[in-house]
């Protein structure tokens, strides 16, 4: 790549305020027993990340040593509530644990009487009292039947919108109007306007993500996390990298993630400019997980949770 090339897209990093991709680079902070995502910190600072193949969810503090924390079937995606009350993705359900990992309920198994096939990911509706989740078990391009939900304040399970080839990490931006879904088989991040609660409307394509190159295996955007000026950051799972697009979709900056198979991000820290990323210390197959973290001067991550 030559310099004319990549001068548009240094100038467009440097205007955003992000730091360089060659500034920076990825700490690695600890090993799980396997692959791991749903990377989410409580008020305290702690950490979680769920391993899904052993089904188990692992808290760590600030000297970053995991321990046991839960074990459910295949936790996945994972939110903190303001009560201190944990949401998880799981193998077959979205459930509900208490601040010590105990399962208090299942909070969805079904929609409209079909059973869920796989829960991804999800995102707080902090003013409604609700949550949205992907499911895009079983879907892939040939086969688009991945769905994203909405949990209403009640408990019921909503379909929110459905046709998708392996939805996964989901967003609701701050004011509630807008949410973002990144299709992992198509490389794309959408958008959709929220008319009400768990109802949306005008999808469109927010950005196409980099494909793969070189000794790269995959382009699949995962789990999704903003900063405060509303920049989102995509773990792009099989590229080893974390993308960040601007509001407007375009592409900010490509950060290296320590891992090629990139799952999840999260910013913690007191200055909430560290972005930390979970997936495999190997590549494909049987090899360890592993958390990184990224410092981003600067950068300040939005905070959702103790709203």
């Amino acid at each position: 790549m030559n310099i004319q090339n990549i001068l548009p897209f240094l100038l467009l990093s440097a205007c955003s305020g992000l730091p360089s991709s060659s500034s920076v680079s990825p700490e690695k902070l600890a090993e799980l027993p396997a692959y791991c995502e749903g990377i989410v910190f409580d008020q305290d600072g702690n950490g979680y990340a769920s391993v899904t193949k052993t089904g188990e969810i692992y808290k760590f503090g600030t000297d970053n040593k995991p321990v046991l924390w839960a074990k459910i079937p295949g936790p996945n995606g994972h939110k903190i509530l303001p009560d201190g009350n944990h949401l998880v993705c799981a193998a077959k359900s979205v459930d509900l644990l208490d601040k010590n990992g105990s399962l208090i309920r299942s909070v969805s198994t079904e929609c409209d009487s079909v059973p869920l096939r796989s829960p991804n990911d999800l995102s707080l509706d902090l003013d409604n009292g609700g949550f949205y989740f992907t499911d895009p078990g079983g879907s892939d391009e040939k086969n688009p039947i991945g769905t994203v939900h909405y949990v209403d304040k009640d408990g019921k399970t909503h379909l929110v919108a459905d046709g998708f080839a392996f939805p996964n990490g989901v967003i609701l931006l701050p004011g509630g109007k807008t949410l973002i879904v990144g299709e992992a088989n198509r490389n794309r991040i959408l958008t959709f306007e929220v008319v009400s609660p768990g109802v949306v409307k005008n999808q469109s394509v927010l950005a196409y993500l980099p494909n793969k190159t070189g000794d790269q295996i995959g382009n699949y955007p995962d789990g999704l996390c903003l900063d405060e000026k509303g920049n989102i950051y995509i773990a792009h799972w099989g590229m080893k990298t974390v993308q960040v697009i601007s509001p407007d979709g375009e592409l900010l900056n490509s950060y290296p993630a320590g891992n090629l198979t990139t799952s999840n991000v999260a910013f913690t820290g007191e200055l909430m400019n560290e972005l930390v990323i979970t997936g495999a210390i190997g590549g494909e197959g049987d090899t360890p997980g592993g958390l990184f973290k990224l410092k981003l001067p600067g950068v300040k991550g939005l905070k959702i949770l103790g709203k």
